[in-house]
């Protein structure tokens, strides 16, 4: 995630309506064409008329759109259409389509569904739409309408006035984009931000909670890698597989030190195997320059122990690390960083707490 990526998703985590994503059930969409053409014949409810589904063209909205019982906006709204939705296309009249929407607040999570009765999962609804809006599978360059207007929501979920949903949005239509659009050359950047969205919001929650003071990695709720794991599998030897391998690594950390040098051992330990084995991805001088800072901890941590040996094992170790980074990434942020963690061992200032001077 880019540095302002990270921002919006930051600034996201700050609003409690927008966290109401509840990025744990911000799940992998089950495609409704599947599901329309297993359905059985559904009761009728008296607000949002359900029909027997249809097998049909899928399409999404890029704008949020009533659904009307008939084809003439002066009739009955059945619901609204959040962008980004995945409908099946029944029939066509005019500008108007008539379709089958998933209008759910929430999309399906595999570990949040039951073991028996998957039945009860709210079917799709029926209803007609204006055509305006509309993308389907058909569209020419969709792909590039989908990812564009999902990349703008990215931006307007960090800014304070933006639609509550921003960022929910903007990772339905990234998915929209995998789904829709296979062979796209966007979808390995689509997946990996729809991965990385859901990744930062669940990290986020995650992290609120009191086990994520636990030292333990195992001690607290792991984070949902399923997403990751497939950008991995399907888009292997690309950057974005590199950055969903680099994400996983928050899995493995502690959640505090506490102290004691266990955990910024295997830290180090994780950053450079993630260095050595994806030498030329986006996040390698961010891990090298997260094996340095551990390792500068280390040497302040044993000299408190009064481990002098360890003390300077680690300390060297740090030095070589920051070498790496300066011959390969020079002019990289982290590099920068590295060299300031370097002079602070020289010059006897502590890393790891004030307090350790």
């Amino acid at each position: 995630m880019t540095h302002k990526r990270r921002q919006v998703t930051e600034s996201l985590n700050q609003s409690p309506s927008s966290m109401i994503w509840t990025v744990k059930r911000i799940l992998p969409i089950f495609g409704v064409a599947a599901s329309l053409l297993t359905t059985s014949l559904l009761a009728f409810a008296p607000d949002k008329p359900q029909v027997k589904p249809m097998a049909g063209p899928r399409a999404t909205i890029v704008r949020e759109t009533p659904l009307y019982i008939s084809p003439d906006t002066t009739t009955q709204k059945v619901d609204r259409v959040q962008e980004g939705r995945e409908l099946v296309i029944a029939e066509t009249s005019g500008p108007w389509v008539r379709v089958f929407a998933n209008t759910d607040v929430e999309e399906v999570d595999e570990r949040d569904a039951p073991v028996f009765g998957k039945e009860t999962a709210p079917p799709p609804i029926s209803g007609w739409m204006e055509a305006r809006g509309v993308v389907r599978e058909s569209t020419p360059d969709g792909d590039k309408v989908l990812m564009g207007e999902a990349a703008s929501m990215e931006i307007l979920a960090e800014d304070a006035r933006g639609p509550r949903n921003a960022g929910q949005t903007a990772r339905f239509l990234y998915r929209r984009v995998v789904e829709f659009f296979p062979n796209s050359p966007l979808a390995a950047e689509a997946a990996w931000r729809a991965a990385d969205i859901r990744w930062q919001f669940e990290k986020a929650d995650a992290f609120k909670r009191p086990s994520a003071k636990e030292r333990d990695a195992y001690l607290r709720e792991q984070l949902y890698e399923d997403e990751m794991n497939k950008v991995i599998k399907n888009y292997p030897h690309t950057k974005q597989a590199d950055m969903a391998a680099f994400e996983k690594i928050d899995n493995k950390l502690c959640g505090d030190w506490q102290g004691q040098p266990k955990c910024p051992e295997k830290e180090s330990e994780y950053f450079e195997k993630y260095a050595a084995e994806h030498p030329d991805s986006p996040r390698t001088a961010q891990a090298l320059y997260q094996a340095t800072y551990r390792q500068a901890v280390l040497g302040d941590m044993y000299a408190a122990d009064g481990g002098d040996k360890k003390m300077d094992a680690a300390r060297d170790h740090a030095r070589g690390l920051a070498k790496q980074l300066a011959a390969k990434f020079p002019t990289s942020d982290y590099t920068a960083r590295a060299a300031a963690l370097v002079y602070k061992i020289d010059q006897g200032i502590a890393v790891y707490g004030s307090d350790r001077e």
